[in-house]
């Protein structure tokens, strides 16, 4: 196999993504932070964490996908992201499971508390 044959494999197997698509996922990276700011300044009640959370893992799937070229990956790469975040959806109920399960002493009862 000679040096240009390899060469042109290799390029063939990569996608090449327009800049574009690069500035639209920016540009919407840029309206998301504006808008997560923008939330912090209204008082949701206890929905500013759920509106934010929602907003920041709207970000963090924008940059996966396309900065971090999984949109374009085989199905390997998908298939190892997502069973990493199966495992830390376990690890988040098992924590909150375990959170919630313990008994409180409130108010607190001793020696200190008058």
């Amino acid at each position: 196999m000679s040096y240009e044959n390899t060469q042109l494999e290799h390029e063939q197997r990569h996608h090449v993504t327009n800049k574009s698509v690069y500035f639209t996922i920016f540009f919407l990276l840029m309206v998301l932070t504006a808008l997560t700011t923008g939330i912090a300044f209204v008082n949701l009640g206890v929905m500013n964490t759920p509106v934010a959370l929602g907003i920041a893992v709207c970000k963090a799937t924008l940059v996966i996908l396309y900065f971090m070229h999984v949109r374009w990956s085989p199905r390997l790469t998908w298939i190892v992201i997502l069973t990493a975040f199966s495992f830390l959806g376990v690890m988040f109920v098992m924590t909150f499971s375990d959170y919630l399960s313990r008994v409180w002493a409130w108010p607190a009862t001793g020696p200190w508390v008058q």
